[in-house]
């Protein structure tokens, strides 16, 4: 792809990986009530994200990751605990701060098709509607904006289409050239491939990734496909509104220059201590009500408790149970 001299003036985001926290939240709660009734989709959630990260955020319905993009993109405020995104506190934001925040710092790609396009414009319109807001640039700088974008998308050749003459997969390329459209430092995407069958939404993973790579948005991609697992280097796993685990994956390369994949999964430990197991571990031993702790050396042991612990427990409890 060859840049003109009038293109390189075009804010972009910095590949400066290994820049901590883009993406800082601490702490996080949210409680929404309804008819008296208190619902908690996030439960003190810790997630650190670095500049120019690809990171995905799965788990199942229910357990607070669309919670959490709502709030990332400020679209909703925590009840407690703090997040900063792009060095932007989002809880010290004014109406105006929030506007100029939507505007220029994150994209956005929901997981409807045809919620992120204007049905009436084309893919090349569409995709120059927030550079005409901004008006930033020349007239032409712009044109040439979006169809560096298109190309780098994959969707050059539907630019004179229509969203209902598209398909799903390229009205979603289409909808991620919008949301970079301006340059912004993140990029959240809710459940892209949510309405797209297996082979587009592979094309639509690595549509992102090529964006990460060739601009450094950093880009939070939140689903509830484990499968999107293969297309990034750092999976997040959500459970009971609190980050769990994390996968983290690389490529090595042995002695005889093969290739291996290696994955580790890593238990997520909060600020109090508390770290969730993975539901498999749990499950293959049987873990249940408590277990046994030994502290070695250089690690922490979790064993089953045993039969004859609970034994003890239940006659504990009936023991006293006894005496009220």
């Amino acid at each position: 792809m060859v840049v003109t001299q009038e293109e390189a003036r075009w804010p972009r985001a910095e590949a400066a990986r290994g820049e901590p926290d883009e993406i800082r939240c601490r702490g996080l709660v949210r409680i929404f009530a309804t008819d008296g009734i208190e619902v908690q989709a996030l439960q003190g959630l810790d997630l650190a994200v670095d500049r120019g990260g690809l990171v995905a955020l799965v788990g199942a319905s229910g357990s607070g990751k669309s919670t959490l993009l709502n709030i990332l993109s400020g679209m909703d405020l925590p009840t407690a605990g703090s997040a900063v995104v792009a060095g932007t506190d989002l809880l010290a934001m004014t109406r105006r701060d929030r506007v100029r925040y939507q505007r220029s710092t994150v994209g956005f790609v929901w997981q409807q098709t045809g919620r992120n396009l204007l049905p009436y414009l084309t893919a090349a319109e569409n995709v120059r509607v927030p550079l005409e807001i901004a008006r930033t640039g020349s007239r032409a700088a712009r044109t040439a904006r979006v169809a560096e974008l298109l190309e780098l998308l994959d969707v050059g050749h539907v630019a004179d289409r229509l969203p209902g003459q598209m398909s799903g997969g390229q009205q979603q390329r289409v909808a991620i050239a919008v949301a970079v459209a301006g340059a912004p430092r993140v990029l959240l995407a809710d459940e892209p491939t949510g309405e797209l069958d297996e082979a587009t939404s592979v094309e639509v993973l690595e549509a992102l990734r090529g964006v990460n790579a060739a601009t450094g948005v950093t880009t939070l991609i939140v689903t509830h496909d484990t499968t999107v697992s293969e297309h990034v280097a750092r999976t997040v796993q959500i459970r009971d509104g609190r980050t769990s685990t994390e996968v983290l994956r690389r490529t090595e390369v042995d002695e005889d220059g093969a290739q291996r994949h290696v994955a580790e999964e890593f238990a997520v430990l909060d600020r109090v201590g508390r770290l969730q197991l993975p539901q498999d571990f749990v499950s293959a031993l049987d873990l249940r009500d408590r277990v046994r702790l030994a502290l070695e050396t250089d690690h922490v042991e979790v064993r089953p408790a045993g039969r004859h612990d609970r034994q003890q427990r239940h006659q504990r409890h009936g023991r006293s149970e006894e005496g009220r």
